[in-house]
């Protein structure tokens, strides 16, 4: 069994990280994964949808709307074990863990999140800047 093999078993994900690169003037994270996919995530969307119990809550329904967040940036990304990564963003978020997982499917998704989102935002009245 490979390595790989072994850690799909052990973290519950298909589908790894081939590259993953920053890039800070367009303030987005590519990766690229091993099914031959690449996503561009801004780091506002990564922000919003934080795995972090601050934003997704400790329960179903429990997701919070964050408001403001349009010009948010990411100062580093940090490997968690195997199986993820630790985004600290420039509003000084850092407690969520983004498993390749997750991050794929926030991928696939992401279209629908961030219109999501958006429709969140304006029920609530609330806008993308600070």
């Amino acid at each position: 069994m490979t390595i790989q093999e072994e850690n799909q078993q052990s973290f519950g994900t298909e589908h790894w990280p081939e590259e993953i690169r920053y890039v800070s003037e367009d303030k987005a994270l590519v990766i690229r994964f091993d099914s031959g996919e690449t996503f561009t995530y801004p780091a506002e969307f990564l922000r919003v949808e934080s795995p972090s119990a601050e934003v997704q809550g400790h329960g179903p329904g429990q997701k919070t709307t964050v408001p403001g967040r349009r010009h948010v940036g990411i100062m580093a990304v940090e490997p968690v074990g195997n199986y993820a990564v630790r985004l600290k963003f420039d509003d000084l978020h850092d407690t969520g863990i983004f498993s390749w997982q997750y991050l794929h499917k926030l991928g696939r998704e992401q279209d629908g999140l961030w219109q999501a989102y958006l429709d969140s935002l304006a029920a609530k009245g609330l806008s993308r800047d600070p």
